[in-house]
């Protein structure tokens, strides 16, 4: 006899196990965590066409109160990209969440939660974390690569990130490669940063670790393009569809420089790319960061009260050699105006995050006031390896690798005696190198 509940139960099983699945199958990337703080947390998704997307968050020890974000219709325009804010949200707490698209719940493999900033602020010692950094990720597309060997290689790097389960990751430029059937459209724009950020291994570390990114050449323009280049807005428009940052350009100036805290850590993201001279003009004022933004830094460094004061910038700060787009090649005077500034302020622990180059390495340097300043260069994630002989003088002996790689920052220690351990790993997330150094008073 044939149970006819039964057969209705398994084709109503059916018919809603499909429609998930097509929900799913509208996701194009994503969710992705941006930045987070006390009472507000931003996440971004993209679909494929488009859709209203919306996610549902919890506390993690109490799933029966939930919250929504407010939903958004996704268009082509954008990238068919959303941003959404989750602002019912207290201060130190981990939230689970879950996407929806159409009103439909998407299913996925991998946890999804985000956390919210600790007041710990009169309260207690500032809490430990761990940021991830890395620079030059290029994800292969064969048929519009250059012919050759293709330059982009082991993305489990992306797992071995993850599987750190660091707080933070800090995208220190290059985190998308431009091609030239790119360069100069809209579509060429979305179609590049859409298809990096659509990386399988990539999608388990933007679901549970909180983003946040500076750009250099590759994923602002052409190779070594500079504030000459005609496009530079339309970059600075797609780059805010594809990162949450917390803030993009200072007061009344293009660009992408910004900050955040987390803890008691102060983090300034520089833009050395809207600003910037041509690398090869021979007269007038040659600068990198140009004037505002400059003493913006001055200002804002003099003014922190961080243990550790980190500044993400593309290219390399404090080395020595005069090749490639260095500091000291492509812009001597205003590398020595900046150098000189941090020492006549007396602004200690200050400590630059650089990518661009395709090798690793650190970097320290003495003032003659005897204020000691870091670059810590970290490259490549999944782009071609940089091999050098190149002479650096300021280079800390045993720091130099030549291979895939990514870092990891790891605070800690009392509110008076805060510790920055730096970490490298190789793709697979085995231990290169560590060095660990103390916030001076």
């Amino acid at each position: 006899m044939i149970n006819t509940r039964f057969i209705l139960f398994t084709l109503q099983f059916l018919l809603i196990s499909q429609f998930i699945f097509a929900q799913k199958s509208l996701l194009q990337s994503g969710p992705m965590l941006g930045y987070t703080d006390m009472f507000e947390t931003m996440l971004w998704v993209q679909t494929r066409s488009e859709a209203q997307v919306q996610v549902a968050y919890w506390l993690k020890d109490n799933p029966a109160q939930k919250f929504l974000t407010e939903p958004k219709m996704t268009e082509k325009k954008d990238g068919f990209t959303a941003h959404l804010i989750a602002d019912e949200v207290q201060p130190g707490n981990v939230y689970e969440y879950a996407l929806s698209i159409n009103g439909q719940p998407v299913k996925l493999d991998y946890p999804t939660t985000f956390q919210t900033q600790t007041l710990w602020q009169w309260r207690t010692d500032p809490p430990p974390f761990k940021v991830a950094v890395g620079s030059c990720s290029y994800v292969n597309e064969p048929e519009f690569d250059r012919p050759g060997t293709p330059y982009g290689a082991d993305y489990q790097i992306f797992t071995s990130i993850h599987q750190k389960r660091p707080d933070v990751m800090l995208w220190l430029g290059d985190n998308t490669y431009l091609r030239e059937v790119d360069w100069f459209t809209r579509t060429g724009f979305l179609h590049r940063h859409t298809h990096t950020r659509s990386l399988p291994e990539l999608q388990p570390l933007l679901a549970s670790t909180h983003h946040y990114a500076i750009w250099d050449d590759h994923d602002y323009g052409p190779n070594d393009s500079d504030g000459s280049f005609v496009h530079k807005d339309m970059a600075t428009e797609i780059f805010k569809l594809f990162w949450a940052n917390p803030s993009y350009g200072l007061p009344g100036q293009g660009g992408i420089t910004g900050y955040f805290q987390w803890a008691d850590v102060d983090f300034f993201l520089l833009d050395d790319r809207y600003f910037r001279t041509p690398n090869k003009r021979k007269t007038g004022d040659r600068v990198l960061l140009g004037n505002m933004q400059m003493e913006w830094l001055i200002d804002a460094l003099a003014a922190s009260n961080a243990p550790f004061k980190m500044v993400a910038i593309g290219g390399q700060v404090l080395t020595t050699h005069a090749g490639h787009e260095t500091y000291v090649n492509i812009c001597p005077e205003e590398r020595t105006y900046l150098l000189r500034r941090i020492d006549e302020e007396g602004i200690k622990n200050v400590v630059f995050l650089t990518g661009d180059r395709h090798h690793t390495e650190f970097s320290k340097l003495v003032t003659k006031n005897g204020i000691t300043i870091y670059d810590w260069t970290v490259s490549p994630l999944t782009s071609g390896v940089h091999q050098t002989d190149e002479k650096n003088l300021l280079r800390e002996e045993g720091s130099l690798f030549m291979q895939r790689n990514f870092g990891l920052l790891e605070f800690s220690g009392l509110r008076t005696q805060r510790s920055l351990t730096m970490r490298v790993f190789d793709v697979s997330g085995k231990e290169l190198w560590t060095k660990t150094i103390q916030s001076e008073k």
